[in-house]
């Protein structure tokens, strides 16, 4: 495969880069390099990635218009769209960077895929965060999607759409990943399991905000990215939606005993009401891409937590 993988230095992007280069695919990153976080942590999984004789890297926006059109003559075959705007409570801030990021970053993308006829197969990122707040049970994909919760959850439900229409205007295969919560080493500094981990190791106090009422599906970012070659070999005939997910929610509090015990610390806990934009639950069906994958996510949250911490030690040590 000769793949062009937009967010190669973002966390599920830089893994999956990984696995698709240990494997002999050609793999073309794209990435703005945008400071929503510590750009000194995207440049080191960079680094990482540019000792594979099969990854090159170009830094620009796929949101400026025909800012891919340059790889019209690589022989893309297979893309792996993946930049985007995350996290919800920033997209309350910030709302603009989320509509030119996931939205017309999107489009600019499918244009592309539209313009390209090498092109075997189109999958890009979604989010659990489509599917809003629930009362109970599993999320499936044949769920209505159309309440969200949040501007960042809007933006995903938007992307899921424009990319059903491309499939049907111009015959696009294309696979939607709606990911739960993907955690591990390399992560986003944004998300709690990094937090809990900086603070706790620093003697800080960590903010919950209502966790008697917070569960969430953990899974983490080695079950994700070693079905990611898999789903991109597997070309649909249309729009597929999958979810990945470990189909097994955790309470908060549940993280917070695992980054405690992997830290060796109790935590200092400053409980808040919930947050505008958060939804209570996640929990993936995933029997779908049990079929049509073999996906079988293994590692639970207590071994995913340590070997993030001890990650998280080694690389911030050195």
């Amino acid at each position: 495969m000769i793949i062009l993988l937009t967010g190669a230095a973002g966390f599920i992007g830089f893994h999956a880069a990984k696995m698709c280069l240990s494997q002999g695919h050609h793999v073309i990153g794209v990435d703005s390099l945008n400071e929503y976080y510590d750009i000194g942590l995207k440049r080191a999984r960079l680094a990482h990635l540019q000792s594979f004789e099969n990854f090159e890297f170009h830094t620009l926006d796929i949101a400026d218009e025909r800012a891919l059109d340059g790889f019209h003559d690589r022989g893309v075959t297979h893309i792996l769209h993946l930049a985007a705007q995350a996290g919800v409570r920033y997209s309350i801030e910030n709302p603009r960077s989320y509509g030119r990021s996931n939205v017309i970053g999107h489009l600019e993308v499918l244009e592309f895929a539209r313009h390209c006829d090498s092109l075997q197969h189109l999958v890009y990122a979604s989010s659990s965060s489509v599917y809003g707040e629930r009362d109970s049970g599993a999320f499936t994909e044949t769920d209505r999607v159309r309440s969200p919760s949040s501007l960042y959850a809007a933006t995903k439900i938007s992307g899921e759409i424009l990319a059903q229409s491309y499939t049907h205007l111009y015959n696009i295969p294309q696979t939607a990943l709606r990911f739960f919560t993907v955690y591990g080493p390399w992560g986003r500094p944004d998300m709690a399991y990094f937090i809990f981990t900086q603070k706790i190791l620093r003697g800080e106090a960590i903010t919950l905000f209502a966790p008697q009422l917070m569960q969430r599906d953990f899974t983490f970012i080695d079950d994700i990215s070693e079905i990611i070659p898999t789903i991109l070999q597997t070309p649909s005939s249309a729009h597929d939606i999958y979810n990945l997910g470990r189909a097994n929610p955790y309470p908060l509090m549940d993280l917070v005993k695992a980054v405690e015990r992997a830290c060796g610390k109790t935590a200092t806990l400053e409980i808040k009401p919930k947050q505008n934009g958060d939804v209570s639950s996640t929990f993936a069906d995933i029997d779908a891409a049990k079929q049509s994958f073999g996906f079988n996510p293994k590692t639970d949250l207590e071994t995913g937590i340590a070997r993030f911490v001890d990650w998280y030690r080694a690389f911030y040590a050195a």
